[in-house]
């Protein structure tokens, strides 16, 4: 270090500037969410499943129900998070700019994002896909017909891009019609001024719901993309990203193992140690990440474990009806898995 030091004060700056924060800096938003007492999450302007306020504001959704749990694993109180609702295109400049903690806003892990747009992905807790609706009059059953079709799409957003691949991969042309804001994308769909209607298969299901008949609308069989959805933080800070990413994995662990929010306090007796160790009894697993030893059970007291929070929001227990397909467990066929707590 001192030789880089003797070389000039500028250069030493510039390196210091490049390495990793550590000690201090590290600690900031964590210690910022504590002083401002509650968590600023970014969600989506209003999508069911996702993240959505009823008619009373009461925001609700598997994105929503991430950020409550990390403010009940900070402040043992899930309702101590204020819901910033962002546009495709305001979502990143309002987690690089501080104006949220973390990014939770059905939002695709890629790499530019990951390395070259000054954030980090802390998981995946949606794996979803590309596709396509279509008005039933128009008697189109496959993707492979839509050439020379109008397709509103949402600027900003991998979908923009990944549609443009796809037609080019194909040899199809087509026109697209852009919107800023999602509603003015479905609206425009809604209104005839497009033929096709194209996001995340999720998004589709959820938005066919809104559309009057929805008998009227298919959701065509072609995925023709990877959308792995997941919360952002900013880069620079490693305990916030600890925090943020492992919150996730032990509602994953915690459906792994059997916890839920209801036999919660029941399960703090178990002699399971992988359960244990989840709740606290057991080492100081909240302490390596700044946080109560009781982080986890908090976390799982607020929003069940994942598979409460997939089936209230976007399976069985939900309007939309789906499937887990992909988000189920890896035991049971799907990708979901996390590491172990120990």
């Amino acid at each position: 270090m001192t030789s880089v030091l003797r070389i000039g004060s500028g250069l030493a700056m510039a390196l210091v500037a490049m390495l990793p924060a550590t000690g201090a800096d590290a600690q900031g938003t964590l210690q910022k969410v504590k002083d401002r007492g509650q968590l600023a999450c970014g969600v989506n302007t209003g999508i069911a499943g996702f993240s959505a306020p009823d008619d009373k504001g009461n925001w609700a959704g598997i994105d929503v129900d991430l950020c409550r749990a990390i403010a009940a694993a900070i402040f043992n109180d899930s309702s101590k998070v204020k819901f910033v609702p962002l546009t495709a295109k305001e979502r990143f400049t309002a987690l690089q700019s501080g104006e949220i903690d973390v990014l939770s806003r059905n939002t695709t892990w890629t790499m530019s994002r990951d390395t070259s747009a000054g954030m980090n992905f802390a998981g995946i807790n949606y794996f979803d896909g590309q596709g396509f609706m279509v008005n039933t009059a128009l008697n189109v059953k496959s993707a492979k017909e839509l050439s020379g079709a109008s397709i509103c799409v949402q600027t900003g957003t991998t979908t923009e891009l990944n549609v443009a691949d796809y037609f080019r991969q194909t040899g199809m042309t087509y026109k697209p019609v852009v919107f800023e804001k999602l509603p003015e994308t479905i609206a425009a769909y809604n209104a005839g001024r497009c033929d096709v209607f194209t996001s995340d298969a999720s998004q589709l299901y959820a938005t066919r719901l809104t559309l009057g008949n929805p008998a009227d609308h298919i959701v065509l069989p072609e995925i023709i993309s990877k959308e792995p959805l997941g919360p952002a933080v900013r880069q620079g800070d490693a305990q916030w990203g600890n925090i943020v990413r492992w919150t996730y994995f032990a509602l994953v662990n915690a459906e792994e193992l059997g916890v839920t929010s209801q036999n919660l306090d029941q399960m703090l007796e178990s002699n399971n140690p992988e359960i244990r160790r989840l709740l606290g009894k057991e080492g100081e697993f909240g302490v390596g990440i700044g946080l109560g030893n009781d982080w986890a059970y908090q976390a799982i007291k607020a929003v069940g474990n994942y598979g409460e929070s997939f089936d209230r929001n976007l399976g069985e227990g939900s309007r939309l009806k789906i499937s887990r397909g992909q988000n189920a467990l890896w035991r049971d066929g799907g990708l979901q898995y996390a590491p172990p707590i120990r």
